[in-house]
C-alpha cells in the first residue's frame, strides 16, 4: 500500500511542485543509452592498476618494480619516491577539522609505513586494462609486518600498536558537547537509570557502480579534463588541485552517469588523484576502475562507533538526561570529512525526538589499521538515532511503560518549535505525534499487542519494534559550519537561463546520481515560471558548465540546491516583470504573475508570456532605460540554518523459538520531510533507504581478523540484502513545511536509513524479552539471534 497516487505525465499536472510526475532520468537508464566512466575511451588511452598492501600494518622495506617494468605494453610504474620527485603535495586533504586534531599526512602511495590493508604502495600504467593488472602483481614489496589494530576502543589501550608518531595513544581528538555538570545532577537525582554498550559496525559502501576514474591533460591548453563517478565535481576538482598543486581554473571534472554513491563519492581518496597525476605526466588519457573487491578494501568504510550510553529517567517516566561515551573509528589516517561524521555529524543528534533538561557526549576519535572511513548515507545520524531509541527501548521496560506512551510523554510538544535541544541545535518544526499515531494505526498497534501475549502463552515469540527518528541535513549556513570545523562553505548555486525561443535551462551546483534531480528541479521551475516541463532542461554535473557547487550529500540537494534555483527562478520573473511593464506600459506594480503571463491589474487581456518576454530581453530592441539585455539570473543560497525531518517506523518480526530465524511481518514508515516536490520520487527514497538500514539492522557488517585482514573483502562474504529477504514496505506521510526555506522542504534520501536499524533491533528485542534478551548488536543475523536465546537460557534467571 502507498499513500501516494499513480505516476502523471507532465503535461496532465495542474500544478507541478507537489505531482507526481515521471522521472525523466530513467529512459536512458532503462534503454543502456547511460553512460558511465567506464563507458568512457580514447583513442590512445592507458589503464592503471594499484598493488595495494597486503599487511594491516608494516613498514615498506623495499619496493622491486624491474619484472612490471620489462613486461610489453607497460609505459610506467611509480611508487612514493616518484611522486615526490613530481614535486607535489600528494597527500589528501581532511577538510573538516576539530580543535587539537592530528592530522598526519595522508599520502597517494605509502611512503615508509603502511596502515590498512588494501592501501597503495605502487601504481602500473599500461597499454591494456589486464596487462596492467598482471604488471601490479609482479611488483616485489618487502615488508616488516607490525601488530594491528581495528578496534577504536582497544587502539587507545595502553600497550595498543601506535600507527602515528603525532598521535600518541593513536588517539586523534578528543571532544565533547553538552554540559557535564548538569548531567551528571540529572543522573544523581534520577530514580530510574538504564545504560549498555554497542557498537554501530563498520559498513561497506556498495553502490552499483564502483568509484572510477578517467583523466587527460591537453599539453597545448595546460588544461585537464576528468571524468570520474563523483558526487560533487567541484569539490573534488578542488582536492585534486590542491594535492597536485594545479591551478583549478585549469582542470575540469565531469561526472557521467553515476551509479550509486551513498557519502562514498563525495571525498577525495588517494586512487583518484594519483590516475589524475599519471596522466599530467605522461600526458596520455589514464582510466582507473576499481575491482569491487578493491573497492571494499580502499573506499571510504561507513560507521565504527563503540558506545557506552546511560538515560536518567524520573518514576513517572520523564526522560531527564543521557550520557554518552563513544569511541570513533577513523581508519588508518583521517580522512576528507572522517572527522566530521563521530562529531558534529552524530553527537548533536544524540537528544533525538525528546525533550530533556540535559545531554553530555564525549568522543575519542582513534587511529585503528583499518580503511579511512567516510561519510556514509546518514553519516553520524544512524549512529545518534540508533543510541537513543534502544536508550528509549530499555527505559519503558525500566519504567514499566508502553513504548509508545514513553515516547509520546517525552516527545518536545509541537507549540514549542523552533526548539533548541539541549545539543544546542535549533529544531525547525515538529509535529511528532503525528507520525506515531499514523504508524500505529496502520500497524494495528493493539491489536499487536494483544496478539503478541497470546503468542507468548504458545512460546512463539512476536515483537514490535519502534523507531522514533529526527535527523539534521541541508547543512548551513556556511558561517556556523566554518566555527565548527568545515574548511568548506555549504551554500549552492543555482542559475536559470531563459533562451530567445522561451526555452529554459537550468544549471545547479549539486550532483545527481539516482535522486531524480532532473525531474524534482525542472518541476520547481516551471511551476514558478510558469512554463511548460518539458521546456525546462536541467544540467548538472559539470565544472565547466556550472559555475561552481558543492555537490550532493547529506539530504540537501532540494533544501539547498532546490532553494537556490528556485531564488534564481524568481530573479528571473522580477527581471521580466520590468521588460513586462515596459512592453505593456504600465508600472511593474500593476502587474500580476499567474501560469507564466503577466497581465495588467483590472484588464487581464493586456497580458504577455514570460516566454515571449524572454524573446524580447534577447531582441533588446525596446526595453526599459538601463536594462541589460537577456533573461538569466544566478543565485548562492546559503541556507539560514539546517531542516530536521522526522518520522516513526514500526517493524513487526517474529523469532523462531527453536532456530532463532527471523521473519518480518509488517513494515510501516511514515516520514515527515515537509513538503514535498514529487511524492513518487520521495517513496523511492523512502523505500531505498529502508532497504540500506535493514541492511545494516540485519545483514551486513565489515570484520577485520586480529591481524588486520579484511575478511568480509567480497560480495561472497558480505551480505548486501536481496530483495527477497526484505519485508514489503507500508509508506505515509504526515507534512510539516520547514518554516526557513523557501520550498518549506526538509531532505528524505537517509531517513529509512536512520530508523529501519534500531525499529529491527527494538523488534528483536521485545521478541525475546520473556527470555531477558536486551541487546544484541548489529547486524542482527539468524545466527546472533540464536546465540542470544541460548546464552540467555544458560544464565539463571534468564526467563522472566
Amino acid at each position: 500500500m502507498s499513500s501516494t497516487p499513480e505516476f502523471i505525465e507532465a503535461h496532465e499536472a495542474q500544478r507541478l511542485r507537489g505531482s507526481p510526475v515521471r522521472r525523466r532520468e530513467d529512459r536512458p537508464l532503462l534503454t543502456g543509452d547511460a553512460q558511465y566512466t567506464d563507458d568512457i575511451s580514447r583513442e590512445d588511452l592507458l589503464h592503471l592498476a594499484f598493488t595495494r598492501s597486503h599487511h594491516a600494518h608494516a613498514r615498506v622495506e623495499a619496493i622491486d618494480t624491474s619484472a612490471a617494468e620489462a613486461m610489453e605494453g607497460v609505459v610506467a610504474v611509480y611508487t612514493a619516491a616518484d611522486v615526490a620527485a613530481s614535486g607535489v603535495k600528494g597527500e589528501v586533504p581532511p577538510v573538516w577539522l576539530l580543535p587539537e586534531l592530528k592530522t598526519p599526512p595522508y599520502p597517494m602511495l605509502a611512503r615508509e609505513r603502511v596502515r590498512f590493508q588494501g592501501q597503495p604502495v605502487a601504481a602500473v600504467v599500461a597499454e591494456r586494462r589486464y596487462l596492467a593488472a598482471d604488471a601490479a602483481d609482479a611488483i616485489d614489496v618487502t615488508y616488516e609486518k607490525l601488530d594491528a589494530v581495528t578496534s577504536p576502543g582497544a587502539a587507545t589501550t595502553e600497550g595498543a600498536p601506535q600507527l602515528h608518531e603525532e598521535a600518541p595513544n593513536n588517539v586523534a581528538a578528543e571532544w565533547e558537547i553538552g554540559d557535564r555538570e548538569d548531567t551528571d545532577a540529572a543522573f544523581d537525582r534520577a530514580d530510574h537509570t538504564v545504560e549498555l554498550d554497542l557498537v554501530n559496525q563498520r559498513l561497506l559502501p556498495t553502490a552499483m557502480e564502483p568509484r572510477a576514474v578517467l583523466a587527460e591533460y591537453n599539453a597545448s591548453t595546460e588544461k585537464a579534463t576528468v571524468h570520474m563517478s563523483t558526487q560533487c565535481p567541484h569539490l573534488h576538482r578542488r582536492f585534486f588541485c590542491e594535492m597536485l598543486d594545479f591551478p583549478e581554473h585549469r582542470m575540469r571534472v565531469v561526472a557521467p552517469d553515476v551509479g550509486g554513491g551513498f557519502g562514498s563519492k563525495d571525498s577525495a581518496h588517494p586512487d583518484e588523484a594519483l590516475t589524475i597525476w599519471a596522466a599530467l605526466q605522461l600526458e596520455r588519457p589514464v582510466k582507473w576502475v576499481a575491482t569491487r573487491t578493491e573497492g571494499y578494501a580502499s573506499t571510504g568504510h561507513g560507521r565504527g562507533h563503540e558506545t557506552h550510553a546511560e538515560m536518567a529517567l524520573s518514576d513517572d517516566g520523564d526522560i531527564l538526561a543521557i550520557r554518552v561515551h563513544t569511541d570513533g573509528d577513523l581508519g588508518g589516517y583521517v580522512s576528507t570529512f572522517g572527522a566530521l561524521n563521530p562529531t558534529w555529524g552524530y553527537a548533536p543528534m544524540l537528544p533525538g525526538q525528546y525533550a530533556m533538561e540535559a545531554m553530555h557526549c564525549t568522543v575519542t576519535e582513534a587511529f585503528t589499521n583499518a580503511v579511512p572511513t567516510e561519510p556514509y548515507r546518514g553519516a553520524g545520524r544512524p549512529e545518534a538515532s540508533y543510541v537513543i531509541e534502544r536508550l528509549v527501548h530499555l527505559a519503558a521496560k525500566e519504567v514499566g511503560m508502553d513504548p509508545a506512551d514513553l515516547r509520546r510523554r517525552n516527545y518536545i510538544p509541537s507549540d514549542e518549535f523552533p526548539y533548541e535541544t539541549t545539543a544546542g541545535y535549533l529544531y525547525d518544526s515538529g509535529d511528532y505525534e503525528k507520525p506515531l499515531d499514523r504508524a500505529l494505526e496502520l500497524v494495528g498497534y493493539d491489536d499487536l499487542r494483544a496478539r503478541q501475549a497470546e503468542l507468548r502463552a504458545e512460546g512463539r515469540y512476536l515483537g514490535i519494534g519502534i523507531s522514533s527518528y529526527v535527523e539534521s541535513c541541508g547543512y548551513g549556513p556556511s558561517e556556523i559550519v566554518g566555527q565548527i570545523g568545515g574548511q568548506l562553505g555549504l551554500w549552492e548555486t543555482g542559475v536559470v537561463r531563459f533562451h530567445p525561443s522561451g526555452k529554459v535551462t537550468v544549471f545547479c551546483g549539486t550532483s545527481g546520481h539516482g535522486q531524480g534531480h532532473q525531474t524534482t528541479y525542472a518541476q520547481i521551475v516551471a511551476d514558478e515560471l510558469g512554463v511548460d516541463f518539458d521546456d525546462v532542461d536541467v544540467v548538472e554535473g559539470d565544472t565547466d558548465e556550472v559555475p561552481m557547487g558543492m555537490g550532493t550529500y547529506g539530504s540537501r540537494s532540494v533544501t539547498v540546491g532546490g532553494a537556490a534555483v528556485l531564488t534564481s527562478a524568481r530573479k528571473a520573473v522580477e527581471k521580466a516583470r520590468q521588460i513586462a511593464a515596459h512592453q505593456l506600459e504600465v508600472a511593474t506594480e500593476d502587474l500580476e504573475f499567474e501560469s507564466g503571463e503577466f497581465s495588467v491589474t483590472g484588464a487581464p487581456d493586456r497580458a504577455i508570456h514570460i516566454q515571449e518576454v524572454a524573446r524580447q530581453a534577447y531582441l533588446a530592441h525596446d526595453l526599459p532605460e538601463g536594462l541589460e539585455p537577456g533573461l538569466e539570473e544566478e543565485s548562492f543560497y546559503d541556507p539560514e540554518n539546517l531542516v530536521y525531518p522526522f518520522g516513526v517506523h514500526v517493524v513487526v518480526v517474529e523469532v523462531d523459538a527453536d532456530t532463532g530465524e527471523l521473519s518480518f511481518e509488517k513494515y510501516v514508515a511514515v516520514d515527515d520531510c515537509g513538503e514535498q516536490i514529487n511524492p513518487k520520487i520521495v517513496e523511492g527514497q523512502v523505500h531505498g533507504a529502508i532497504a540500506q538500514g535493514l541492511g545494516q539492522g540485519r545483514f551486513e557488517g565489515v570484520v577485520y581478523d586480529e591481524g588486520g585482514n579484511l575478511v568480509t573483502g567480497s560480495m561472497q562474504d558480505y551480505a548486501v540484502p536481496k530483495a527477497h529477504q526484505l519485508p514489503h514496505f507500508e509508506t505515509d506521510h504526515t507534512v510539516t513545511p520547514c518554516p526557513h526555506n523557501p520550498l518549506g522542504v526538509k531532505g528524505v534520501g537517509e531517513a529509512g536509513t536512520i530508523a529501519a536499524p534500531q525499529a529491527v533491533v527494538n523488534a528483536v528485542c521485545d521478541a525475546l524479552s520473556p527470555l531477558g534478551v536486551d541487546h544484541i548488536d548489529m547486524p542482527v543475523t539468524d545466527e546472533a539471534v540464536w546465540q542470544a536465546m541460548n546464552r540467555a537460557a544458560a544464565t539463571d534467571g534468564g526467563a522472566e
